[in-house]
Formats: C-alpha cells, structure tokens, sequence
C-alpha cells in the first residue's frame, strides 16, 4: 500500500482530484489517500466572519451560546467540503480516509504520516505569496518537520496555470 497524505484547505473540484490521481498513475502499489481538512473554529476566525456581516467594527455577541453555534455551523459546513472532496476521489475508485481538524493543521498532518506511515504528502492551498516568501506557509511548515516528500498545489488550477505563476 502506498499511503498519500493529503492537507487541502478547502473542498476540492474535478480537477484538484484528476491531477492528484495523474501524480500517481505510475505506482505499482494500490494507492490510499488520507485527507485532513482544518475547521477554523479559532477566536480570531469567529470574529473575522462576525466582522465581515457587521462592517469594519467587532462588537461581542449577547447571546453566549453564539459562538458555541457558530463553532458548530464551521465545523458542519467542513465535513461537507470534506465529505464532497473524499467523494471526488471515491468515484474515481480511490480508496480514501477523512478527518475533520482542530488544531495546527501542520501538527496534525506530522500526526497522520506518523500514524498511516504515510509515502509522501501533497497540500493544496490557494496561493499564500507573503507567507509562501517568508517559509512561513504549510509546506515549508510541514517540510521542516516531515522525512517524506511534499509537494504543494495550488488549488483549482492547472499544472501548467501553477507553472506560470
């Protein structure tokens, strides 16, 4: 079994699953793909999506179960991204494990290759260019900590789209 370690920061399309799968369509062994997704159910998060349905100022909720629903509409609305994207890969004949995270992402994804015995890692994200020029984004991360090899993708686009940019 070859195990594939999968961190994507949001749900993905054909695409992102076609081209994963084209990345291993040379492997003699089955393939088995195990996918994390974060939920950012962290403080900040809540008041930044708060901020954005109130304007530009943060103004704390009255209600004390407000956050604990928010917390669980994210969380609700991740394992559909993460469900959607493992059936992506399910209906191209794949074999593929979930899990929802909560904590540091890079944390955990160093937990799953541990874990699975992972082969090798592929992180999607869309382009982080300020934290990609600082090492301070999920590859690099992730780089630092992991012995296997790890490819960054950018999400919903073409290898050749990825190439120019």
């Amino acid at each position: 079994m070859y195990n594939v370690a999968l961190l994507v920061e949001r749900q993905l399309i054909d695409l992102d699953a076609d081209q994963i799968l084209a990345l291993h369509e040379g492997v003699d062994d089955q393939v088995a793909y195990h996918m994390l997704l974060p939920v950012d159910a962290s403080p900040a998060a809540l008041s930044a999506s708060m901020t954005a349905f109130g304007g530009a100022q943060f103004v704390p909720l009255e209600e004390p179960t407000a956050y604990s629903r928010i917390e669980d509409e994210l969380r609700v609305e991740a394992q559909q991204e993460l469900d959607a994207s493992a059936a992506l890969l399910t209906e191209r004949g794949q074999q593929v494990t979930t899990k929802l995270v909560d904590y540091d992402p890079i944390d955990a994804l160093v937990d799953l290759v541990k874990e699975k015995s992972c082969d090798e890692v592929i992180i999607l994200t869309e382009p982080h260019i300020v934290r990609e020029f600082l090492h301070l984004d999920w590859t690099s991360r992730a780089r630092r900590k992991l012995d296997v090899p790890t490819l960054h993708l950018l999400e919903h686009l073409t290898f050749d789209e990825q190439a120019e940019m």
